[in-house]
């Protein structure tokens, strides 16, 4: 027919209630293109059987032959140069032709069930089909099987900032945005579908996309459990949205992590293992409500666990010093462990951050009375050399935060309650220091922030004693390494003035190993290298770490 050219199909996909139709509307105005609403709906009708108030004039004014509506009416010539279709997910029924999904450009619009079902039953009851967005997630799918990932917008970011969106999703379909997509005319369109009456009396009021209320409305109870299911499907698209289209312009950069491969983790939350961003605890837990957990840092050498079971003895001593219940033993934590590892592929050069907590409480509250669900067990296995340098060396500068005193909580318990190292920790990064010595409240040093502390003078070894520090597993180890190696070993008091004068510095954690320290309060360490004293050690660490372990057991 004259004037009919091919053109090019603009598909989107969209549960009800979400914006949708006043997302067609936006594209309406532009002065090159078409629209269709809801081109399926008549086939999907006719092949579910489905109820609606007006179904019986729906079948008779529109074509029910899916395929045929796919090739002679959205795939059909036009006279502009775009054609928008507005698809329900839900409509995308079995036996339509693949050229649906092949041909085209597709994108996803999405909206959280919570703003949606609260007024979802004034046309059809609502339920898991009827909301669509299994459907979303499947039309997401197989789009990004095809090679072809959709943009997804979200309708709370059209009603923040509609121009930006717009112009966003414009770029990512590769055509121009027109300004004329940020406003229409009030009242019924002629691309309204005949179901207008039934769906379409908000936005036949609407002259652009704003938010309609400042709060949402309540939830009725008899619909929290088609929340929880329907939820976990919109929070997956609203991840890919995030990554694709990062409309919010008060949201922060994402930041590049440490170690890449840390993206892709499977963390060990309860009992079960979770993608890193699923990874999650309850607001009811209580290292949430109140800190009130235990932990353990073990890192891992060529396939094995160094000094697992003494991480082990604290933790639970840990536990029982602060009157946990219901917690798991041994075997089970041990199996939590290794299956984490094994599923991450992780046998060498990995570090676990081991957490026990009270668990989940009926109600928010302090009481350990209220935790009656068991302990949460959480394994974050990551990625993680030594976090310190230990060829050069760190500097170390010393907080005013003094460390906890056993009159206020004792540091033998590995508790999370962490906030007295936070604060000498922020002491340190304004001093643009790798780490913070923390005294005791009489003024004597007592560890780092994060880790124990030894000195060397005159080739005497000293640390001080554990009554204001955690006796660390590390700790221990390299105390036990220092005697083996014919090195005196004096543990006892020390003051800030003999880590000043000393001849050599080390710290000693998990997680950083064994560091030298070059530099305290603006003082180089001896001759500002790493001492003889700290490098035999750091061997004969090394050394153990290499010969012994637990074992991480393998099927293969």
């Amino acid at each position: 027919m004259e004037g009919e050219t091919e053109i090019e199909v603009i598909h989107s996909w969209s549960a009800p209630r979400s914006l949708s139709t006043s997302l067609m509307y936006s594209f309406a105005q532009r002065d090159d293109m078409e629209v269709l609403d809801e081109p399926l709906y008549a086939n999907f009708l006719r092949v579910t059987g489905l109820d609606r108030p007006y179904r019986e004039e729906l079948l008779s004014k529109l074509d029910s032959d899916g395929n045929k509506v796919v090739k002679e009416v959205i795939y059909g010539p036009g006279e502009k140069r775009y054609r928008y279709c507005k698809h329900i997910a839900k409509q995308r029924v079995p036996g339509l032709t693949t050229d649906l999904m092949k041909k085209g450009k597709h994108f996803i619009l999405i909206r959280n069930p919570l703003h949606i079902l609260p007024s979802f039953d004034k046309v059809v009851p609502p339920s898991f089909l009827e909301l669509g967005l299994s459907g979303l997630v499947s039309v997401y799918t197989e789009l990004c099987h095809m090679g072809q990932p959709p943009p997804i917008i979200d309708a709370e970011d059209l009603q923040k900032d509609a121009e930006v969106v717009l112009r966003g999703l414009c770029e990512s379909l590769g055509i121009p945005f027109q300004k004329s997509m940020l406003k229409w005319e009030s009242g019924p369109k002629p691309i309204d579908g005949i179901w207008a009456p039934w769906w379409y009396g908000s936005v036949h009021k609407s002259t652009c996309f704003t938010t309609t209320r400042l709060y949402p409305s309540p939830l009725p109870p008899q619909l929290y459990e088609l929340l929880e299911q329907s939820l976990p499907f919109y929070n997956l698209l609203r991840r890919y949205a995030k990554r694709t289209l990062p409309f919010d312009k008060s949201s922060l950069p994402i930041p590049d992590l440490p170690v890449p491969a840390n993206e892709k983790l499977l963390i060990w939350v309860g009992d079960e293992l979770l993608p890193r961003d699923w990874a999650k605890v309850s607001v009811f837990d209580s290292v949430v409500q109140g800190g009130d957990a235990v932990w353990e840092g073990l890192r891992v050498y060529d396939g094995k666990i160094f000094k697992l079971n003494d991480h082990l003895d604290r933790l639970f001593d840990s536990a029982k010093a602060l009157a946990f219940s219901n917690v798991p033993n041994r075997q089970e934590i041990k199996e939590a462990i290794f299956k984490t590892l094994i599923s991450n592929g992780m046998f060498d050069n990995a570090h676990i951050r081991l957490t026990l907590t009270r668990g989940k409480k009926v109600t928010s509250g302090m009481s350990p009375a209220f935790n009656l669900y068991g302990c949460t067990l959480i394994v974050l296995a990551e990625w993680k050399p030594p976090v310190y340098d230990n060829s050069h060396g760190i500097t170390l500068v010393t907080a005013t935060t003094r460390r906890n005193s056993p009159n206020n909580l004792d540091s033998k318990i590995h508790h999370n309650n962490l906030i007295n190292n936070i604060l000498a920790k922020v002491e340190g990064n304004l001093a643009k220091a790798d780490d913070a010595i923390m005294l005791d409240h009489d003024g004597f040093v007592s560890e780092t922030n994060a880790t124990n502390i030894f000195l060397v003078k005159r080739g005497r070894v000293l640390t001080p004693h554990a009554d204001f520090c955690l006796p660390g597993i590390t700790r221990t180890t390299v105390m036990d390494l220092v005697v083996k190696e014919n090195f005196v070993l004096e543990e006892r008091r020390i003051s800030l003035s003999e880590f000043h004068t000393a001849d050599e510095v080390w710290t000693t954690g998990t997680m950083g190993e064994l560091t030298p320290v070059v530099m305290i309060d603006g003082r180089v360490t001896g001759n500002g290298e790493v001492g003889p004293v700290t490098r035999r050690l750091q061997k004969a660490y090394k050394e153990l770490t290499s010969e012994s372990g637990e074992p991480i057991p393998h099927n293969w």
